[in-house]
């Protein structure tokens, strides 16, 4: 799993769960994965993900050096540097086994082969 798809996933269909975000990061395997550089994809998907929780699940797995620690990024933020360390994170840093945890109610989703099983059972929702 891509910390750009853990940005977007939530617990929020959970029974009693107000929010369910950001999913806290169990990792048990992480490898890094190289990808071709995409300055302008990352200087425009920086805009629609929380920059907070990607800051947040990077520094959990080891990676949020050379990241700006602040709560969103402006487009002056966005020199060559970070812009190749935000494509790090977002498309070459990859969760292979874990789980993802509800911030809220604990419930945890298995990541495996690097595949968040996200399914909930009936009487969960």
């Amino acid at each position: 799993m891509k910390l750009l798809t853990h940005n977007m996933l939530t617990s929020k269909i959970l029974k009693n769960v107000v929010n369910g975000y950001p999913l806290k990061i169990n990792a048990i395997k992480t490898e890094l994965k190289k990808a071709d550089f995409q300055p302008d994809f990352i200087a425009r998907m920086v805009h629609k993900v929380d920059y907070k929780a990607l800051f947040q699940a990077a520094e959990t797995l080891g990676y949020s050096e050379g990241l700006p620690k602040c709560e969103f990024l402006t487009d002056q933020d966005l020199n060559e540097n970070v812009l190749k360390k935000l494509h790090e994170v977002l498309l070459e840093v990859e969760v292979i086994e874990g789980d993802l945890e509800c911030p809220e109610s604990g419930r945890k989703f298995p990541i495996n082969n690097g595949i968040p099983n996200m399914l909930v059972n009936d009487e969960e929702i």
